[in-house]
């Protein structure tokens, strides 16, 4: 079934009022009335594959009476990479409480954040979550156990130009550059400290399993060719993604308001286009001297590289749904104002996650 246009347009609408509003309250915290540990996981799972579901089991093998809350992004259905999701974060949320998490809270909106602030918003979630454990995969390469190592004793360890650094020591612990999924390790730990987190042993490191490309699975989705993934995905996964097919809700991933983002191009002035998120002066200017547009290709290729790779298909999603710097910082400085419910197992672990977390603001997303 095909997407139909305006089911994106509802989305964008209703999450960017959703970012309004959150960013207008700030947190109510209280006390908790359990002491059952929480493992807190953030992952895109677009979609939950075989590799997504293994970390979950390891971390809930590892802490057997802990509850298991996956953090899900978000509001305008944008990834970090700054790409539209496979589905909607609803759907993805029933996947992972099918796989076996016990509950699913919706996280930030990612595709129109830098790096920077959306980690320091997965950090402030795990500390209004009081996580106890932080499940995270990695992948091995030479020198990077090192760091895993400083990262469990609560150092702070983070990139520098051509090395790692930790900073509680001042040491050089690596040499050249990581992985792009390690480096997402290190920015949670300088988040996490920068906010003041003690996460001394509280992240679980699991090593990730070969074989498997979400990249792949997203191709074959869009070519309908399910079949020669299915060893990639848990059967809940595929039993969710087929139905969001059927419902029109799904595959989502290629799919981006290109008018709405033309346009904006197109006709914002430069004062304008200087007060959207990630805007600078240098991306202003060269969208401003290469009009018209009539394609997004156009918009990409004019776009100059930012520090991360992402960077043009941020800014893609910030002209999308038209995101301002001073709305994203209010929403970073009170986030998580509502801890917002995607999914959960039942009503009794519903009661064991209320009474377990101290922020008091919390509401099932209906």
């Amino acid at each position: 079934m095909k997407i139909d246009y305006s089911f994106i347009e509802e989305i964008i609408r209703e999450d960017f009022q959703l970012i309004v509003d959150d960013s207008k309250h700030t947190p109510l915290y209280g006390s908790s009335s359990s002491d059952r540990p929480i493992i807190a996981d953030f992952t895109e799972y677009s979609p939950l594959h075989n590799g997504h579901r293994h970390c979950m089991f390891e971390a809930k093998k590892r802490i057997p009476d802990g509850l298991f809350v996956a953090v899900i992004p978000g509001p305008l259905e944008r990834s970090g990479r700054g790409l539209p999701y496979i589905m909607t974060r609803r759907a993805r949320a029933k996947a992972a409480v099918m796989v076996g998490a016990d509950i699913a809270v919706e996280g930030p909106p990612m595709g129109v954040m830098g790096s920077g602030q959306y980690s320091i918003c997965l950090a402030k979630m795990f500390k209004a979550l009081d996580a106890d454990y932080i499940p995270r995969g990695y992948r091995p390469m030479e020198g990077f156990q090192e760091i895993l190592e400083r990262i469990k004793k609560g150092h702070r360890v983070v990139p520098r130009p051509y090395r790692i650094v930790d900073l509680e020591t001042g040491e050089t612990i690596l040499e050249g550059k990581l992985e792009e999924d390690n480096y997402v390790i290190l920015s949670l730990s300088r988040a996490l400290g920068k906010i003041g987190f003690d996460f001394k042993d509280k992240f679980i490191f699991v090593e990730r399993l070969e074989g498997i490309s979400g990249t792949l699975i997203r191709k074959a989705t869009s070519e309908g060719r399910l079949d020669e993934i299915e060893n990639m995905l848990p059967p809940e996964t595929l039993k969710v993604l087929k139905d969001e097919i059927s419902q029109g809700r799904a595959p989502l991933h290629e799919i981006r308001l290109e008018d709405e983002i033309i346009e904006n191009a197109n006709f914002l002035g430069r004062d304008e286009l200087l007060e959207l998120n990630l805007f600078d002066e240098k991306t202003a200017n060269a969208i401003i001297e290469n009009r018209p547009f009539n394609s997004i290709e156009k918009i990409l290729a004019c776009i100059p590289r930012g520090f991360s790779k992402h960077y043009k298909n941020r800014i893609l999603s910030v002209l999308e749904a038209k995101v301002h710097k001073g709305l994203i910082s209010k929403y970073i400085e009170n986030y998580p104002s509502t801890i917002r419910i995607l999914d959960y197992k039942n009503e009794e672990v519903l009661k064991e996650f209320e009474d377990r977390i101290p922020h008091r603001r919390l509401e099932i997303w209906q």
